[in-house]
């Protein structure tokens, strides 16, 4: 028998209605591979136990033909979602020890529709990050090594989300991207990742960062593995005014491969100053395996793109401003009483405590931009800004399917390399930050290595609510990549 963590979530899936193997075989080699891999730091919490109890269910349920759609699938689940009785603290030192009593809609789903879950997965703080070093629960490790050996960022936030897939800990993972940080995480490790629509995906019960951006979706290691996870994840949910109430398509069946009779756009724009060339190689590779695939090439023009990065970055620290004024030691989560303090001190204490330095940045530039007299300035201006892009796609999408560009402007780097340099750090979702400003679904297929012998990914951009579409391009971009490059296990 091969390895069982070695197969796809599609080959676990297609073996247990097989009977090639148990839900408890599965689940048991997961758990060993999760304590073996310790020293990637993925996980927050490792809960074993849920997933063999899950695997014992989904057994029972296998025996009598009465499977469900991920009966006895082994995954993570990114810390942001919350999850009942087990904690769920958006890896940040004001949220340790804090147990929901109830469960996210997105986790709630997959857990109904038969998954089991192996733990909670390690992210940037509050998922404002895009290397995974700001986590209070410490850096996770990208399983990828550098030159020299070189320990590499996975990539975030979702950097335990991304690691753990590409290790081969979990089957698929929960991710969530506001500016990036699905797409990016899964190019630097080598896997698939999606972000759908906006609204697509209940937000109710993920931990907010910038309620207007934030978007839950998949990561695992090929794109049937995504579109498998996104079916279960979809849906409309009442208890999210965001929520789309709309019919979840079959995202699997959507998988031809074919593009003949589609357009790919090239947007001129994002070919910025200091691009490295094997980025821009990889590039035009991927129009050049879409053009094989049958789809015609157009160049297109995103003309505000440069104003994306600086208007996400007025935004969505504004939102995060809003969001965390609920973490004030009051009602849940850590609390500081100061000696013979005031309430004012309390308040000043618990969230000097609990709060790491990149959310603190990001809580006075969102204090700032909405303040008396910089309101219009900056966060009016921003929002008018955002609007323009939006419209650009729209206009773009007269004249193409779906958009391709890079995913990251380079490969993984170094632990430390970026991180006294947050604007170095902001830089890495140049490309990703526009779709996420336009609720725009995108996802990242790896599609080659550095020269450096590492992962490097290709982005597909879609309409509003056609994840069909960029799955299926994102498809023939495996089809045609034959990536099966993985790291090797040092750990």
């Amino acid at each position: 028998m091969a390895v069982l963590t070695d197969l796809t979530l599609g080959q676990m899936r297609d073996g247990l209605r097989a009977k090639d193997f148990s839900a408890k075989d599965l689940a048991e080699a997961h758990v060993k591979a999760v304590e073996a891999a310790r020293v990637l730091n993925a996980f927050t919490v490792e809960t074993p136990e849920l997933a063999l109890k899950a695997a014992e269910v989904a057994d029972a349920a296998l025996a009598k033909g009465e499977a469900k759609p991920l009966s006895g699938i082994p995954l993570g689940i990114k810390d942001l979602f919350a999850t009942e009785g087990v904690q769920s603290a958006a890896a940040s030192n004001i949220l340790k020890g804090f147990k929901p009593p109830y469960e996210s809609t997105v986790s709630g789903k997959l857990l109904a529709d038969g998954a089991g879950m192996l733990g909670k997965l390690n992210m940037d703080e509050f998922a404002m990050g895009s290397s995974n070093e700001t986590s209070a629960f410490g850096t996770v490790i990208n399983p990828w090594r550098g030159k020299g050996n070189e320990s590499l960022v996975p990539g975030g936030s979702s950097g335990g989300s991304s690691a753990a897939v590409a290790a081969r800990l979990v089957a698929g993972a929960t991710g969530t991207d506001t500016g990036g940080s699905i797409r990016q995480p899964a190019a630097f490790t080598g896997i698939s990742g999606i972000k759908p629509t906006y609204g697509r995906c209940s937000r109710w019960g993920i931990v907010a960062f910038a309620s207007s951006l934030d978007q839950a979706g998949p990561m695992a290691r090929d794109v049937r593995d995504c579109a498998i996870l996104l079916k279960s994840m979809c849906g409309f949910d009442p208890k999210d005014s965001t929520s789309l109430d709309l019919p979840v398509p079959d995202f699997e069946a959507a998988l031809t491969g074919d593009m003949k009779g589609k357009r790919v756009g090239i947007p001129k724009e994002y070919t910025v100053d200091g691009i490295p060339t094997e980025i821009e190689a990889l590039w035009k590779k991927g129009a050049d395996m879409l053009r094989d695939a049958g789809a015609e090439i157009v160049d297109i023009s995103l003309p505000h793109t440069k104003y994306a990065l600086p208007t996400y970055y007025i935004i969505a620290p504004a939102e995060a401003s809003s969001n965390l004024a609920r973490y004030d030691g009051v009602r849940f989560g850590l609390r500081e009483t100061p000696e013979n303090g005031s309430l004012i001190d309390m308040y000043e204490a618990t969230r000097s405590a609990g709060f790491g330095s990149e959310v603190q940045r990001r809580i006075l530039i969102g204090t700032y931009v909405l303040s008396a007299g910089y309101y219009d300035a900056y966060y009016l201006k921003a929002q008018k800004v955002r609007a323009l892009i939006q419209r650009d796609f729209m206009q773009a999408f007269e004249r193409c399917d779906v958009i391709l560009a890079p995913t990251a402007p380079s490969a993984a780097f170094g632990i430390g390399a970026n991180v006294d340099d947050p604007i170095a750090m902001y830089l890495n979702d140049v490309f990703c930050v526009p779709a996420s400003l336009a609720g725009l679904p995108a996802m990242s297929v790896p599609g080659g290595l550095s020269d450096d012998g590492l992962p490097l990914g290709l982005q597909i951009i879609g309409r509003p609510l056609d994840e069909e579409g960029v799955l299926n391009a994102g498809y023939a971009i495996e089809q045609a990549a034959g990536f099966t490059a993985r790291p090797e296990a040092w750990w």
